[in-house]
């Protein structure tokens, strides 16, 4: 061991860099050498943010309002959450019990952050997010991951769920819509957790909603805490901006959870960043208390490209992809793939072997799914212009068509 990790924080130095960032530095450098490139890999909309969103930020700007605000974010702001949370998700809260981060990923590192101590056990469902077992690592706490496959749709089960659980429990970690997987619980599947959780009441829930309004072919989105209201003291509910809205760079994320837990994550929070920019919260309010017509064309939009692509993967020999149900990713399988050769000669012996060999001789950058926990598949982000996603599509089958045995 090197000098350099022997004076690191040990949790530090046994997480690992985000594989989704990884990918997005490698696209960077191939385009910097004169390749192009379709990034199929970044988990961020392209569209961008609503103008009027864009001018309360401008207008907080000319205002004046660029000063610190409170830990916990303005007022107004935190009024917005909690009456969004009332009239989209029946989650009646008072604004107090909402806390403002520095994006989504913020408030999930504080809940945790807050919440673990050095051994205490966290339940993934995987396909996950790839920063969710690395946060726990970095948060002293361990990951239990429980394999969710194609043949659940993706989503955990009250038998694995209630297998999963142990006397060292703290947290289950929910995320839906998926990234990976686009998969959508409904509320009878919902439902069937929570009467596992109602028997094991020291699990906390940690409800990731951030794809909330990217949700397809009609379906009701539900959360937990809506779904089983004798959680809600046990229950924290996480969202954002950044999806619904086109607001990735504004970095604002927000949950409501039982009062002592906001204000530990308030206090963790106060030491650590802050409140968030006063300017992003002035245009946070203004997304969630505006027009939401944006919410529906971006919706429609990515349905479509949904369709498209997964139609294309399907066609592709040795993949196979199932519909997401929302968000904006399809993970297609592509063990007919492994164990073949590629044109210049590279033998695939992992979905990892295919995510670089598309990206190095077919120019699609995608990333592979064994960086969320499930093997072997590759995750396609479809937040991209529809022509550069019929190209994308269109070199995937060509490099598909043309491997050898």
């Amino acid at each position: 061991m090197t000098t350099e990790l022997n004076t690191l924080n040990r949790f530090l130095a046994a997480a690992r860099p985000s594989a989704t960032y990884k990918v997005i530095d490698r696209v960077a450098a191939r385009r910097t050498s004169g390749a192009s490139i379709i990034s199929l890999s970044a988990g961020e909309p392209d569209f961008d943010t609503p103008e009027h969103v864009r001018d309360a930020g401008i207008a907080a700007i000319k205002s004046g309002q660029t000063r610190y605000t409170q830990v916990a974010g303005l007022r107004a702001l935190r009024e917005g959450i909690a009456q969004k949370f009332e009239r989209e998700n029946e989650l009646v809260v008072d604004w107090q019990d909402t806390l403002v981060c520095n994006g989504g990923k913020q408030v999930i590192f504080n809940a945790l952050a807050a919440t673990l101590n050095e051994g205490d056990e966290v339940i993934i469902p995987a396909p996950y997010w790839v920063s969710y077992p690395e946060i726990v690592q970095l948060c002293g706490g361990a990951s239990v991951i429980v394999p969710c496959t194609a043949a659940t749709g993706f989503k955990l089960t009250p038998d694995d769920l209630h297998s999963a659980i142990t006397s060292k429990t703290r947290w289950l970690l929910l995320n839906s819509p998926s990234n990976p997987t686009g998969a959508v619980y409904s509320r009878s599947e919902l439902q069937a957790l929570t009467e596992v959780l109602l028997a094991h009441p020291q699990v906390l829930v940690l409800s990731d909603d951030i794809y909330e309004h990217l949700i397809f072919d009609d379906l009701q989105f539900v959360t937990i805490a809506q779904v089983e209201p004798r959680l809600r003291e046990r229950v924290l509910t996480m969202n954002g901006v950044s999806k619904a809205y086109a607001m990735t760079g504004w970095r604002i994320g927000y949950g409501t959870g039982p009062r002592w837990l906001i204000d530990a994550m308030e206090k963790l929070q106060g030491q650590q960043t802050s409140g968030a920019s006063s300017i992003s919260q002035h245009a946070a309010l203004a997304a969630l208390t505006g027009p939401q017509d944006f919410i529906l064309h971006s919706r429609s939009a990515f349905q479509r490209r949904r369709d498209r692509v997964v139609e294309q993967l399907n066609q592709a020999p040795g993949l196979h992809c199932l519909v997401p149900q929302g968000a904006f990713y399809a993970f297609a399988s592509c063990e007919g793939l492994i164990g073949k050769t590629t044109r210049s000669g590279t033998y695939l012996d992992g979905d990892e072997a295919v995510v670089n060999a598309l990206l190095d001789e077919a120019g699609v950058a995608t990333v592979h799914g064994s960086a969320f926990g499930l093997s072997p598949y590759i995750r396609i982000a479809y937040a991209l212009d529809d022509k550069s996603l019929a190209r994308a599509c269109d070199a995937i089958g060509d490099f598909c068509v043309n491997l050898e045995r």
